[in-house]
């Protein structure tokens, strides 16, 4: 610079510096000032937008009237993002003001559907798939992902409990076979197998609901109950974003049962020249539900989130913190998910990398043998009380499988904190020739530390007593617990490690458009790597679980318990996946996919499974013919086919040879112990195969105010997997796991969207969503091994009904089937009578087994969804109503309080009051506890109130009131008609449903 300026005339110098100084000024006039106004989908104007050049470092953001302005010139792009808003590009062509409409996110979002390793415009789907936004997502103190989306989705059939520590059931399309008829398959930011659990509901920007074969075919063994593909919110180039969500909710009890109290069950006594034993009678009028329950719980949640990016790269962040205490004392859920995301572009965006990582971190506390603390507080006495006059628990002894229900839960106390930790890279890259490479390198690690600790007062009073498991296939058994309390600690962690990469190539050419993915997929499961020790004989009560070194069990000659044998087990899968796409003119769509799926969980002979799947669709709307008429703007004709399978509800030995412990034998003078084969090996066993076919119509009418889908569809399962019984000359054990079984799903499917009422002050939308499932179980038989033709199920063993099951697994008849006494009146002397198994005689004295018959199925015939959303101004309404139909609950609860002959030992029912002494037989599990299972329920009601010209620092503030569970229409006489309909033994109330609560929550989300 000081040879320039000696080089420069006189007086130059000040010039130049002159120069400098405003050639800044110059540059900014050479920008003119673009000016704007940014309005939502409604017209309003909208505040907080941020506005941006891009490539150029100039941002401003909108004013409460939705102004803006900004230095630009013709020929620069301006880039409008904000809070869950879809980013819009506009180019300049000159000076006049820009006028932008801003578009939600998760509205755009129904456009692009993500399905297996890729995504699709919904116009070009070929399969049938559902996806949720997040405003349509149930509200309230929700703790499991499942209940989002309950009453949403056609075909996807949720259930649940008030439990916080309980997921809910879900089944897609009817029960798949009877191994593992649970959930489905969760593929989260493109990562497949994770707990979703891990997810907090905030930060969810879609949930895709893959139903179809077509759709799930390329996830091979893992497909046969359905996919939900769940995307995360990302960042935004632009502003960064900083919003908060949170509320707070009083839970209460929606409904209890109705059992008689002091007063009415003495004059029920008294009537029948009954009376308490004074053992009992203490005067008290106890009310055991209430005295095991909370009067109410305070659930809170509370989220933050921070996103933005830059030309190069995005990044977002958040943290949830969610506590929802149980309704039942000594139950709560607390919950803290971090979640961490990062993007960054290089080589002038060629690549993509990209860096996620999730965490959560949870803390349960439940109650040890629940079920049976809820079976007690039913049945115990309420002229009892809960403590002596000296403080000390009332217990009566004397009577056998009679426990105080708070003693139980105050004696006992049990923990589990398990903390899920999901990590991934992600590389994209853009190849020439329109190819894309991409690489997901995944950890997942799910690990838990439990405890539970039985003290002395516990292990000395109620041992030998029976559990009351849920409904499976045995019943109940006796418990046996160590002296002076017995401690059991569990450390295990489940571990995932994930390889896939796969090319794609997209390629237009004239009015031909083709996409073809290939990859290659690679997977290790390591699960039950860690410990369990049971041990006993504490010096004091409070040391808990916490310090098992104090424990001297050996004092009474016992062994510490190291829990079940075969918990650690390694799998591998690997998989090779192809998809091709094609599509002519937007009119014309072909799909054809292929999985080759290895797992080692299966026989050495049939590790290796294919699954195909073929779509095409014809989007009707474009042909020639339809462009004279004008209702439909859109219809399209879908039809697929396609094979999953199932490698879930089976261990990495369940095809292998095993030796175990055989009891001992006589050897030189003492008992030595024995081992020989306890499975048997099955090099044939392989995968269960699902084929589905489906037809489909998607359509919009009506100028874009009614739109929706109508789907059809078929499954199969076959080489369903089963245990039978085998000649033990041919296989030592008596047993082999083999495949055989077939069982049938197809139903119908409507999902209908429309806009009832839009103008600039009021909108109305309506959804509504029916569908119908038939099921049935066509074979339990193996071409190699004889029986299995039937299994009966569900046993809850009340008093008196040892080894009476309450369904049947059959050929001919669907998952669920009840199969008992058929009640037929009392005769003359007032006692109940069942029709015999001729089907014409009536009996008093019914056999077991012998003399049951068919009596309906837990399965529903009608599923309904219908939410409303009204928006009026700054206000805005949404109302969700949920409808079960057709199904059927067996009521074993009420059977089981349902026993007037025993009344003056055990409670019974209100509507019992009718009921003779005499009659033996009232309890007895029969058609007269099978009940309608129907039920509307009103889900959930949300008002809120958006605020606006709240000053430069808040963009918006929306305040809202949520009621959850207000009111429910049922015949059902039980606590609640949302009775499980997982599991191999659905649609039974077995003494143990978890009381579910009505929610009055208040909320906010503020955006900065």
């Amino acid at each position: 610079m000081r040879l320039l300026c000696q080089s420069l005339p006189k007086g130059a110098g000040i010039h130049l510096l002159l120069l400098l100084l405003i050639s800044p000024l110059c540059m900014l006039a050479q920008n003119s000032q673009m000016t704007g106004t940014v309005r939502d989908s409604s017209g309003h104007p909208m505040a907080g937008v941020t506005v941006s050049v891009k490539g150029k470092n100039m941002i401003t953001s909108t004013k409460s009237n939705g102004a803006f302005a900004i230095p630009a010139q013709k020929g620069d792009v301006l880039v409008f993002s904000g809070v869950s808003l879809d980013n819009q590009e506009i180019s300049l062509s000159g000076t006049e003001p820009v006028n932008v409409t801003m578009h939600s996110a998760a509205t755009v979002m129904t456009d692009i559907v993500v399905v297996g390793y890729g995504k699709s415009s919904r116009k070009a789907l070929t399969s049938a798939i559902t996806t949720v936004k997040p405003e349509d997502l149930n509200r309230g103190a929700i703790a499991d992902v499942g209940q989002l989306l309950q009453g949403k989705v056609p075909g996807l059939n949720v259930t649940a409990s008030g439990d916080p520590n309980r997921p809910a059931a879900v089944i897609v399309r009817g029960a798949s076979t009877i191994n593992s008829p649970g959930g489905p398959f969760y593929v989260v930011d493109g990562v497949p197998g994770v707990d979703i659990s891990v997810i907090a509901p905030a930060d969810i920007a879609s949930m895709d609901i893959l139903k179809d074969a077509a759709a799930t075919a390329i996830y091979g063994n893992r497909a046969a109950n359905g996919v939900i593909i769940v995307t995360t919110r990302r960042g935004k180039r632009g502003q960064p974003q900083v919003s908060y969500s949170g509320f707070v909710g009083l839970e209460k009890v929606s409904s209890r049962l109705k059992v008689m109290n002091a007063g009415q069950l003495r004059d029920f006594l008294s009537k029948n020249n009954l009376a308490f034993t004074p053992l009992d009678d203490k005067g008290a009028n106890t009310d055991w539900q209430k005295e095991i329950q909370r009067n109410e719980a305070v659930s809170t949640s509370h989220n933050i989130y921070l996103g933005g990016g830059g030309d190069h790269g995005t990044y977002s962040a958040s943290l949830n913190y969610f506590s929802k205490p149980g309704i039942l004392k000594n139950s709560n859920l607390q919950r803290i998910i971090a979640r961490l995301s990062v993007e960054q572009f290089l080589l002038n965006d060629k690549l993509k990398l990209g860096l996620n990582v999730t965490n959560s971190n949870n803390n349960a506390d439940d109650i040890p043998y629940r079920n049976t603390v809820l079976l007690q507080s039913a049945t115990y006495l309420p002229v009892s009380p809960v403590k002596n006059p000296d403080g000390t628990y009332f217990e009566n002894f004397t009577k056998t499988g009679y426990y105080n229900p708070v003693a139980m839960m105050n004696h006992s106390q049990q923990n589990n904190k398990y903390n899920n930790l999901l990590a991934n890279l992600t590389a994209q890259a853009k190849l020439p020739f329109g190819l894309t490479y991409d690489l997901n390198v995944a950890y997942i690690n799910n690990s838990n530390l439990y405890g539970s600790y039985l003290d002395k007062y516990f292990t000395s009073n109620y041992n030998g007593m029976y559990d009351n498991p849920d409904p499976t296939t045995y019943g109940h058994g006796l418990q046996a617990f160590g002296t002076n309390g017995q401690a059991t600690r569990q450390a295990y962690s489940n571990s995932s490690k994930i390889l896939e990469t796969y090319f794609t190539w997209d390629k237009v050419i004239g009015k031909h458009s083709v996409n073809a993915v290939l990859g290659y997929s690679w997977q290790e499961n390591v699960n039950g790597d860690g410990f369990q020790v049971t041990t006993y004989n504490f010096p004091v009560d409070n040391i808990g679980y916490q310090n098992l070194a104090l424990s001297n069990p050996y004092a009474y000659s016992t062994r510490i318990g190291l829990g079940a044998d075969g918990i650690y087990q390694k799998i591998r899968l690997i998989s090779d996946f192809a998809r091709l796409k094609y599509n002519y003119n937007d009119k014309y769509f072909l799909q054809a996919s292929l999985r080759r799926d290895g797992s080692s969980v299966f026989g050495a002979n049939h590790q290796w499974g294919y699954f195909p799947s073929v779509a095409a669709a014809w989007r009707i709307s474009e042909e020639n013919f339809m462009k004279s008429q004008d209702l439909f703007s859109d219809l399209k004709l879908r039809a697929s086919y396609g094979v999953t399978g199932n490698a879930f509800g089976f261990g990495a030995y369940t095809a292998q040879f095993i030796m175990g412990p055989q009891g001992t034998y006589y050897y030189n003078g003492a008992q030595a112990a024995a081992y020989g084969p306890i499975a048997a090996a099955n090099p044939d066993l392989k995968w269960e195969q699902i084929a589905t076919s489906n037809i489909g119509v998607d359509f919009t009418l009506l100028k874009g105010k009614l739109g929706g889908s109508i789907d059809v569809y078929k499954k199969r399962t076959t080489d369903m997997i089963y245990k039978y019984n085998v000649d033990p000359i041919l296989v030592p054990v008596g047993s082999i796991v083999a495949n055989g079984g077939i069982m049938d799903n197809k139903g119908i499917e409507l999902a209908l969207s429309g806009t009832i009422v839009s103008n600039s002050k009021f909108t109305w939308t309506s959804n509504l969503n029916l569908a119908h499932n038939d099921n049935k179980i066509v074979s339990l038989k193996s071409p190699l091994f004889p029986g299995g033709d039937s299994l009966a199920v569900g046993f809850p063993e009340g008093g008196g009904q040892s080894g009476a099951s309450l369904q049947l697994l059959k050929e001919g008849h669907p998952l669920g089937q009840f199969y008992s006494l058929d009640y037929q009146g009392k005769n003359a002397a007032g006692i109940s009578q069942y029709l015999a198994q001729d089907g014409k005689t009536l009996t008093t004295n019914p056999l077991r087994g012998t003399d049951y018959h068919y009596l309906g199925n837990a399965q529903p015939k009608l599923l309904l969804g219908w939410t409303n959303n009204f928006k009026y101004q700054d206000f805005d309404l949404n109302i969700a109503f949920r409808g079960v139909f057709g199904n059927k609950i067996f009521n074993a609860t009420r059977a089981d309080l349902f026993r007037p002959s025993t009344a003056q030992y055990t409670n019974i029912l209100v509507d019992a009051a009718g009921e003779s002494t005499a009659d033996i037989n009232a309890y007895k599990y029969s058609s007269r506890f099978i009940e309608s299972g129907s039920y509307v329920r009103l889900d959930n009601a949300t008002l809120g109130y958006n605020m606006k010209h709240l000053g430069p620092y808040i963009k918006s503030l929306r305040l809202y009131l949520t009621g959850n569970n207000l009111f429910v229409i049922t015949k059902f006489k039980g606590v609640d008609p949302e009775v499980n309909q997982g599991g191999i033994a659905p649609g039974i109330d077995y003494n143990n449903f978890y009381p579910k609560t009505r929610t009055l929550l208040f909320g906010a989300n503020i955006s900065f």
